[in-house]
Formats: structure tokens, sequence, C-alpha cells
């Protein structure tokens, strides 16, 4: 089976394409921008293409490809520049997605993976009530509208066209090689830095990056991911006190936390401006992953102390 992959180079990509390589009955493509796909597997195909836009030409990616994993996009970023952040996400995001996918429907493709975003969820939960795959949308910025808007486009383009389309929304991604506030935090705990996170008592779900790969390369195959929309976490929330304290055991160091109230740090927040960060550490955001594991008989592979000692490894080795 032949299978293209955008966003390759990315965190997320990067994992997903040495699981394609990986598969011996798998021929992965892999589209690339302006420049080469370092330690790319031997046995992947790789693809120039313009970028991600409504003008792109696929037709040479998409070439006798039965599969299209779409991790391609405009991330989210904490303080944009655009002068119209929410048109520069709709550019790259709604209008690049649909035309990959017009062509790649228009070509025969099978199916249409697309890594979505938790954010068209929403930004946040109660605690202990999550989010589901099909509860209604509610993003909270461009970004998450941005890739609401794309999913409603998918779902078209499917009912016209006969083309699957299989939509993943994960929550926060870490795991070797993770960056900003996750790779932050690892900083401040190997340095020994008395962090105030000591009381908080969130819940917010993660999920680690072998399992978010394992759970697209899934659905790939699987016949009950048709046409379907899943939520992906490690199935087990955490705590920002939680996490903090698992992630100094497995980097081997204290977890100097003061019991600071989430209350003080919120108001704290508010007057620096940075309420979302604060939403970040001491806000929670859940997700139900039943829908995932009953409809696709998917078990997250990895748990949160394996992946947490995967990332303590490769920062130890490479980032310190």
């Amino acid at each position: 089976m032949r299978v293209l992959l955008t966003g390759a180079t990315g965190f997320v990509g990067r994992a997903v394409l040495g699981r394609l390589a990986a598969s011996d009955d798998l021929e992965p493509v892999a589209a690339i921008r302006g420049h080469a796909l370092p330690d790319c597997p031997s046995r992947v195909t790789t693809v120039r293409t313009a970028g991600l836009s409504a003008d792109t030409d696929w037709s040479q990616a998409l070439d006798q490809v039965e599969v299209v994993i779409h991790g391609a996009a405009r991330v989210h970023v904490m303080n944009d520049t655009e002068s119209d952040p929410l048109e520069a996400f709709r550019k790259v995001n709604v209008e690049g997605t649909l035309s990959l996918a017009r062509q790649a429907a228009s070509l025969g493709v099978r199916r249409f993976v697309f890594i979505s975003s938790i954010k068209v969820n929403g930004e946040g939960t109660p605690l202990n009530q999550p989010y589901f795959a099909d509860a209604t949308p509610a993003p909270g910025d461009p970004y998450g509208i941005s890739k609401m808007e794309a999913e409603q486009g998918l779902r078209e383009i499917a009912g016209v066209s006969g083309m699957e389309v299989v939509i993943i929304r994960p929550v926060l991604v870490y795991g070797p090689g993770v960056r900003a506030n996750f790779l932050n935090m690892m900083r401040w705990l190997d340095k020994g830095i008395p962090l105030p996170f000591g009381a908080i008592h969130n819940r917010r779900s993660l999920v680690a990056l072998e399992n978010l790969s394992d759970l697209i390369v899934t659905c790939i195959r699987h016949p009950a991911a048709a046409n379907q929309t899943f939520l992906v976490s490690d199935g087990e929330d955490l705590s920002t006190t939680q996490l903090l304290t698992r992630m100094a055991q497995a980097l081997g160091k204290p977890a100097r936390l003061l019991p600071v109230p989430s209350v003080l740090l919120e108001r704290g927040a508010q007057l620096l401006g940075k309420q979302a960060l604060s939403q970040r550490l001491c806000g929670s955001l859940q997700v139900d992953i039943s829908k995932t594991r009953e409809l696709l008989g998917w078990v997250p592979p990895v748990s949160v102390d394996e992946a947490l000692a995967s990332a303590a490894n490769y920062y130890k080795e490479r980032q310190r």
C-alpha cells in the first residue's frame, strides 16, 4: 500500500514516517518542501512540493497513492504577528488542506487521515468533564477555527467523492525531541529550580508520540475508522503537580515543588498578561477516548512513565 505523508519533517511527522518505513507492506512517500529530509529511512520516497496552499499541484506526490496522512499545517503559535491570524490559518489549514483532499479524491485515493487538534473541541474542560469525539465543536482561537473548518470541508468532500476521511484530534503531544513548554519544564527540573506548582489539582490529558503514531498507522487500515472522528490520549490524566513529579523521576532528579495555591498563580498570571500559560498549567483539559478504544480495539501501547522516560533520555543525551 502506497501512503503519502505530509508534514514529514515535523515532530509528529518524523515519528509517523519511521513507523511507516518499518512496515514491510507499506510504501511511504514523504512530501517535503525546499530541503532534504534528515535521517530519511531508505524505503521512503521523497517528493518535493511547493508547500500547502490552494495552488499546490499534488499530482506527482499522489501518484498511485492509496492513503494520505495529512499532518502539514500552519501550527498554533503563542504570539502571532499576523495582522489577521484567522485568514493566515485559513489559507494553509483550510484552503491548502481541501485542495489536497480534492486532488486526492480525483486521483482515486481511498482514505484521507487528517491530523486535526483538540482545539476544535475547545480550550479546556471543567474537572472530570472530558471532551467527547462527537460533541459539538467549540474552538476558541483562530487555529482551532481553521482546523474545524478543514474538518467540515473534508466531510463534504467525502460525501460527494466516496473517499473515506478519518479525523484524529490529539491533545498535547510529548516524547523524544519535544520542545516548547514541555522542554522548558524538563530543563527547570534538571537544574533543580524550585517551582511553585506543588498544589495544582487540575487534570490534563496528554498523548505520547509513540501512542499517537500507533493510532495514526492503525487508522490507515482499520475498516471501522472510515469517516470517523477520534480523540487520542495516553488514557491517564495527570495534574500539573503529578506530571512534574513523574517527569523528575524520569530525569533522576528531585522535584522541588512549592505548594502555592493555584488561585494565586492564576491571579499572578492575569497581572502579567499570561492567562494562556496559566490555563495550561492550572486549568483542566481532559478527553474521553472510549470511542477510540471500542471502535478500533485500540489500546495505548506505551504508558505515561515509559513515554516520560523516553523523552527524558533523549533530553539527557542531546538537549542538555
